[in-house]
C-alpha cells in the first residue's frame, strides 16, 4: 500500500488538460524511491484516550459524508494511521480528501485519478505495483499521503503550493484555497 503523488498528478492533469493525455508527466525520482519505501512500511495513536477524542471529534463532520458510524470510524483510522506514518497532520489529509473525492472511495476524475485522494494509476507502474488496487482506502491513503508529503518538502513547507502541486496546479491556488478552507472550517 503506497500513498500517491500529488505533483505529478498536477502534471498529468495538465498534460490532460492541454490534450496531451497520451504522455505521462517526467517522474521525480524522489518520488518514486518514497513511494517504493511507503509500500514497506505498515498504528499511529499512541494513547487511547488521544483516539478516542480524535476519534469522536473528527466523527462528527464526517458524518456528513459517511451515514455509517463503524465506516466512519474504520476510515479516520485510517488516515490518521496513514497521514501519522507519512508526517502529515490527519486534519489536512482529511480536507483533500473532502476535496477530492468527498470520501467517495470509488471516485475516479475524469482524467483517470481514483479514490479518496485521487491517485494517477500510472503510480502503480512506476513504482513496479501494477497489482496494487488505488480502489481499496488503505492503498490510496499510503499512496496519496506521500505523494503530499513529498510535495510539502518539495514546496519547503508551504503547504498552499505543496497542495497546488498536489492538484497540478502550481501557480494557482484556487484548490489550495478549497482544501485550507476546509480544513479551517470542518477538520481543525
Amino acid at each position: 500500500m503506497i500513498r500517491k503523488s500529488l505533483s505529478t498528478l498536477f502534471l498529468c492533469l495538465a498534460a490532460t488538460a492541454a490534450g496531451a493525455q497520451s504522455k505521462l508527466p517526467e517522474i521525480d525520482p524522489e518520488l518514486r524511491l518514497a513511494l517504493k519505501e511507503a509500500v514497506t512500511q505498515a498504528d499511529s495513536f499512541v494513547d487511547r484516550y488521544d483516539a478516542e477524542v480524535w476519534l469522536m471529534a473528527k466523527s462528527q463532520p464526517l458524518a456528513r459524508y459517511i451515514d455509517d458510524p463503524k465506516e466512519r470510524l474504520r476510515v479516520l483510522k485510517a488516515v490518521h494511521r496513514e497521514a501519522t506514518l507519512a508526517g502529515l497532520r490527519p486534519e489536512v489529509v482529511l480536507a483533500v480528501i473532502q476535496i477530492e473525492s468527498a470520501f467517495n472511495p470509488y471516485a475516479v476524475s475524469r482524467v483517470g485519478a481514483q479514490g479518496m485522494m485521487q491517485v494517477m494509476p500510472f503510480w502503480k507502474k512506476e513504482i513496479g505495483r501494477p497489482d496494487d488496487n488505488l480502489i481499496d482506502m488503505d492503498t490510496n491513503l499510503r499512496y496519496g499521503c506521500t505523494i503530499l508529503k513529498h510535495y510539502i518538502a518539495k514546496a519547503k513547507g508551504n503547504l498552499a503550493n505543496a497542495l497546488a502541486y498536489y492538484n497540478g496546479s502550481y501557480g494557482r491556488h484556487t484548490y489550495s484555497s478549497k482544501v485550507l478552507d476546509a480544513w479551517a472550517d470542518r477538520w481543525r
